[in-house]
């Protein structure tokens, strides 16, 4: 077997929850579904060594909706700059939950695999840097709690934008136009890092991403099967790729081909 396709199948074990992934603490250790209240927010990670223990605190630390209570669920995408030492300080927490894969695979990948322990509700997707701000999880919930929406999008160009470089504004710009056209979507941030879903709405589409395409793949994925999506302004404070931010031109290209692609494939 050769090393692509080697890696391909690590790939997918991993997104099964296979050897790949070790979790800490049991299943039964996680709040249990039966109520309206519980979110559960998913914070997948890759070498952030200098903003994780910062960026747990704050979702720790965020308010929510009355009534409202939080799993933080996070993944550590075969971090080797140290992040899985500082992440294994925090296992004494019985609020978080930490899964730590041997190699990287890719945002996408380490998404679906804390969708398989998700017991929220709801389900709100968190950045391991600082770029976005948990005090704002109450503006992306109240739609899904007053029944308005299946999905809420986080708009950065609806709220308040910052150190966002001019390559990625455009190609923000793009994205969206072509989620609009592809799919109808009436949104202005397709590309969004602050999604959150009605649980049967995110579990019912069946993702493949493995890097930056879960954005484009479950906004094309929600749409098509007639989701509603809502959208709130939001604060944004972009960092630059020496500051760690890891997007590249070509998850761009992914990213458009991505919503090309599933408008004629399931």
């Amino acid at each position: 077997m050769g090393q692509e396709a080697i890696r391909t199948h690590a790939i997918e074990q991993t997104a099964n929850v296979s050897a790949c992934v070790s979790f800490v603490g049991t299943e039964s250790e996680l709040p249990q579904r039966g109520h309206f209240g519980l979110v559960s927010i998913i914070i997948p990670v890759y070498n952030e060594r200098r903003y994780v223990e910062r960026i747990v605190e704050r979702v720790q630390l965020a308010p929510l909706p009355a009534g409202i209570e939080k799993e933080i669920i996070v993944v550590d995408d075969g971090s080797t700059d140290g992040t899985t030492l500082i992440l294994e300080g925090l296992h004494g927490d019985r609020t978080i939950k930490v899964h730590h894969s041997v190699l990287n695979f890719g945002k996408g990948t380490a998404i679906r695999v804390g969708l398989h322990y998700a017991k929220g509700d709801f389900i709100l997707i968190q950045d391991g840097d600082l770029e976005y701000d948990p005090n704002e999880y109450g503006k992306l919930l109240e739609p899904l709690m007053r029944g308005e929406a299946d999905v809420v999008y986080g708009s950065r160009f609806r709220g308040r934008l910052s150190g966002m470089r001019w390559q990625n504004y455009i190609a923000n710009k793009i994205l969206t136009i072509l989620s609009n056209i592809l799919y109808g979507a009436k949104i202005t941030d397709e590309a969004t890092g602050y999604k959150a879903f009605r649980r049967r709405a995110l579990l019912s589409v069946d993702l493949k991403c493995k890097r930056f395409e879960f954005c484009p793949e479950v906004t094309a994925k929600v749409r098509k099967k007639g989701f509603r999506i809502a959208e709130v302004p939001i604060t944004y404070e972009g960092r630059t790729a020496q500051q760690g931010k890891k997007i590249k031109f070509r998850d761009g290209l992914l990213a458009v081909w991505t919503l090309l692609r599933y408008r004629f494939l399931d």
